[in-house]
């Protein structure tokens, strides 16, 4: 399985990034998929999760509104529309696909030492003020 991040960047406040990701030797249509970010100095931050079944996408609450996750089964993509960035969103950001259908969401939130079983290598994101 292979997952590679693309789409990161330098952008002022307030503007736009798309990521992608794609994959090959696994189908993204069927399990759960998410992004995660990580900041220098700060722990993992799992930022969205879509499951394979049915349900609503899952957003970190810093990001609700303003973070768009997608899928692609036909291109095997997943995508992470990002508007009205902030300072504070830069990281990098990697994708990632877990083994099981549904995202591990615990009391509205997927743990920060949370693993899904693949990730590729992550983008960087820098917003300025």
């Amino acid at each position: 399985v292979q997952l590679q991040a693309s789409g990161g960047g330098l952008v002022h406040a307030g503007g736009s990034l798309r990521l992608s990701c794609g994959a090959s030797g696994f189908n993204l249509g069927y399990n759960a998929i998410g992004w995660f970010r990580q900041a220098p100095g700060k722990e993992r931050e799992w930022v969205s999760c879509i499951s394979g079944s049915e349900g609503s996408p899952y957003y970190v609450d810093s990001v609700k509104g303003r973070f768009t996750m997608s899928r692609d089964n036909g291109k095997n993509t997943m995508y992470l529309q990002m508007h009205s960035l902030k300072p504070e969103d830069t990281a990098v950001y990697y994708c990632a696909v877990d083994s099981i259908r549904v995202c591990t969401v615990i009391n509205g939130f997927i743990p920060s030492g949370y693993d899904m079983d693949y990730s590729g290598k992550g983008t960087q994101v820098t917003v300025s003020s």
